[in-house]
């Protein structure tokens, strides 16, 4: 009986395809519907996973637990100025209020005073011209705390990190990124070696790990190339290279008694214990340094966390949109199966009379019908397959989105196409089989 039915629905297998052969064009015309249904589908779920990997990666760059406080820019400093002596009733004076900018006292006093802080780093980043032997290129000197290669995930790939006696000194040493070694020391080893560092000898004693950042993560983050930095303490930044307690006049060092507001750190991550915390914390911080600088805002406080989480929810917006984009698709190319299937059904009406005539059973007519819908599904699945995965990797190449195409959304991909001609192939299947076989031999 098994055989029976084996052979019985090979049969059937073999005349739905020598149908589906036979109008080739028309087979091909209804399932694009399937073919871009199934192309969007696998476009849009290597976009979303490529999304939420480079969330992920953009994640453990900042640190979940991350806090950054950047200095408002002079630009800022001056509108904000404007905006005030605008609201100021006229005829009335605006008293300026002085701040010493954001310095490496704050991030002592935030460290000290703030229970939730877990570490901080503070940088100082300079642009010099670095120098060893023929080579020149000007690049950024960072003054930093070790705690800087913790909080932003570095490790050193050669030489040792600075040691307190290097920190508390100021002395001249520097580790250096791996691009930077590429740069200068490509057949040597830096380690031991000195270079010129603006006015400055300074010598290697450690290199990086290489650090794999994205363009489109730099932009986003508005992070830097970590692989082409050299990292100095942040003692011999202020005592070498910039001190803002003293300004350059007729040639000379001169101290300056009433010294314009100038910042001495340019930016400050914070890391807290607990990421319930940061919300609370930036807000402890940001008044605390508001009372440090006399009530003068100078800076700006944000949690790269939300940023990411408010990136992720609108990238989960537009894949929703590209779902939904997809299920219509899909849902347009069944409707269109089963419309040019109940259109085949009236004009093979002579056909299933004559099959039924020579002993066809109904399951053998629904078989038949139903077997073409699911192989129009099906061929479309692996053309629209393709052309998603074709379509995924010009994404990649060419608009800079990165996308992952995984084996669950080329699966999902078939499932998906079975269904659609199994689904809307019973229909016309069904109106087949109950053709009445006298009735059907009559037709023309």
């Amino acid at each position: 009986m098994q055989q029976l039915w084996g052979t019985r629905n090979s049969n059937n297998l073999r005349i739905a395809l020598d149908s589906l052969v036979a109008n080739r064009l028309r087979s091909f015309l209804t399932a694009l519907g399937i073919i871009f249904g199934v192309g969007a589908v696998i476009a849009m779920l290597a976009i979303g996973r490529g999304a939420k990997e480079e969330i992920m990666n953009q994640m453990k760059l900042v640190g979940v637990n991350n806090i950054v406080i950047k200095p408002v820019t002079e630009k800022k400093e001056e509108e904000e100025k404007e905006g005030t002596e605008q609201k100021k009733p006229a005829g009335q004076e605006t008293k300026q209020k002085f701040s010493k900018g954001l310095s490496l006292a704050d991030a002592h006093s935030i460290l000290k005073m703030v229970p939730t802080v877990e570490a901080i780093s503070a940088e100082m980043i300079l642009e010099q011209d670095i120098i060893y032997k023929s080579k020149s290129k000007k690049l950024k000197t960072v003054g930093v705390e070790p705690s800087f290669f913790a909080l932003n995930n570095i490790g050193l790939a050669e030489g040792k990190m600075f040691n307190e006696q290097q920190l508390g000194r100021g002395e001249g040493v520097c580790i250096i990124g791996a691009g930077v070694k590429r740069k200068f020391f490509l057949s040597e080893d830096p380690v031991g070696k000195d270079i010129k560092i603006g006015q400055q000898w300074l010598r290697v004693i450690g290199v990086t790990d290489e650090k794999l950042i994205s363009s489109a993560t730099k932009e986003n983050l508005g992070i830097r190339d970590y692989n082409m930095d050299v990292y100095i303490p942040i003692q011999t930044a202020l005592l070498r290279y910039r001190n803002p307690a003293f300004r350059i006049s007729e040639n000379r060092w001169e101290r300056d008694e009433n010294p314009p507001p100038a910042h001495q750190l340019d930016q400050l991550i914070v890391k807290v214990h607990d990421p319930e915390q940061l919300t609370e914390s930036a807000g402890i911080i940001s008044r605390m340094l508001k009372r440090r600088h006399s009530e003068v805002e100078d800076f700006e406080v944000t949690i790269p966390e939300q940023l990411l989480k408010q990136q992720q929810k609108t990238k989960d917006v537009f894949n929703i949109v590209l779902s939904a984009i997809a299920g219509i698709s899909l849902l347009v190319g069944g409707i269109g199966i089963m419309n040019i299937m109940l259109a085949s059904v009236l004009e093979r009406t002579k056909e299933i009379g004559i099959r039924m005539a020579l002993g066809a059973q109904k399951r053998d007519i629904v078989m038949q019908f139903l077997f073409e819908a699911v192989l129009i599904s099906l061929c479309g699945g692996i053309i629209g397959i393709l052309l998603g995965v074709a379509g995924a990797y010009f994404v990649d190449k060419v608009a800079d989105i990165k996308t992952i195409i995984s084996a669950i959304s080329i699966l999902l991909s078939f499932v998906l196409a079975s269904s659609v001609g199994l689904i809307f192939g019973i229909s016309p299947a069904r109106k087949a089989a109950n053709q009445n076989p006298i009735e059907c031999l009559r037709h023309a």
